[in-house]
């Protein structure tokens, strides 16, 4: 098989502040897998979670480094392949879009979708919510008249760990609420910007306002505190950071409430598959996540998202140049289509 890498730069038409920074453009590499007259597409993005730093560079050379060697594999051999890239430590960003455009050509050489080909059903997809970053008070609640304006939002998710402090995260929320629909689906994700004291303060207060989960309160290295604030918290727990693949849920397992999966950390659908099914092992909810993702990552991720108790697959939604096109927002729900493999196209230049 050949496989042909391209990166492209989208950019946000609301920069997102999280408690770690703000992002505006990222440059993601559009990745394709061709065999036997079809080509199936990935997506890689970069991103910074938990220590790990994934950049366009090193992640456009680790899937350069790979092209020679991926003339010898048929885009079957997914197990031979999967082993391979974890053995020479491929950032799992690279292993994310190879993985996703072997599962496209496999779609597409059977022609089904991927949803139809797992056998899931699509009328059990949720709302996924769109992201409201750090912002002051008066730009949060202008946020939210955007967000309303430009699509049917049924869920909101709210950053917050602001660096000011839980005031400041206060103040905002406050603010936010008095332009949100009251029924609205509301989440909060601090992004580890909470110290114990802070979290327990917060999860309170925060389930007066109906809110419905916290994700990542808690830094990754406060393993110990999370396990107090699990017993603490009137809300359930989520956690992103925290959580990469398979391996990280069960040691999480007695200290949070649910795991928010992401292409980018996992290194592709197969092992978000198996993440799902550790999680759901372990009783342990599960949503999807992204990061600067265009639709062709977010489409390939809500083709599994009828197995998901929440989803988070907005970043898309926040582009003013996204290069493709897929599952569209139905009701508030992105729905993958009926076209064979992940279902995307490209935007005519």
């Amino acid at each position: 098989m050949r496989l042909d890498i391209e990166t492209f730069t989208v950019h946000k038409r609301f920069p997102l502040t999280i408690s770690r920074g703000t992002t505006a453009q990222t440059t993601n590499v559009w990745v394709r897998v061709s065999h036997d007259g079809i080509e199936g597409w990935g997506e890689a993005s970069p991103f910074s979670a938990s220590g790990s730093l994934q950049s366009t560079e090193a992640i456009v050379a680790a899937l350069q480094a790979i092209a020679p060697v991926a003339t010898q594999w048929h885009p079957l051999d997914r197990q031979q392949i999967e082993t391979f890239l974890l053995e020479h430590n491929v950032p799992s960003a690279a292993r994310a879009a190879i993985d996703v455009a072997l599962h496209d050509w496999l779609g597409k050489k059977a022609g089904l979708p991927l949803w139809r080909l797992w056998g899931l059903e699509r009328p059990r997809i949720v709302p996924t919510s769109v992201t409201i970053g750090i912002n002051p008070p008066e730009i949060a609640r202008e946020r939210v008249r955007a967000w309303l304006q430009l699509t049917p939002v049924r869920a909101l998710k709210v950053k917050l760990g602001n660096p000011s402090g839980i005031e400041a995260d206060r103040a905002m929320l406050t603010a936010l609420l008095e332009e949100a629909p009251p029924d609205l689906l509301l989440s909060v994700d601090a992004n580890g910007g909470w110290n114990l004291d802070e979290a327990v303060q917060m999860c309170h207060w925060l389930a007066t306002k109906k809110v419905k989960y916290v994700e990542q309160p808690l830094p990754v290295t406060a393993r110990d505190e999370l396990a107090e604030l699990y017993t603490l918290s009137p809300l359930p727990i989520f956690v992103d950071e925290s959580c990469f693949t398979s391996q990280d849920v069960p040691g999480l397992a007695d200290r949070v409430h649910g795991i928010n999966i992401k292409l980018m950390k996992c290194g592709g659908l197969t092992e978000a598959m198996r993440t799902i099914h550790a999680a759901q092992t372990h009783g342990l909810q599960v949503m999807f996540g992204c990061y600067s993702d265009s639709t062709l990552a977010n489409t390939a991720m809500s083709h599994l998202a009828p197995l998901a108790n929440y989803l988070d697959l907005d970043s898309h939604l926040n582009l003013v140049d996204d290069q493709f096109v897929g599952s569209q927002m139905q009701n508030g729900c992105l729905v993958p289509n009926d076209l064979p493999g992940l279902g995307v196209t490209r935007h005519e230049d």
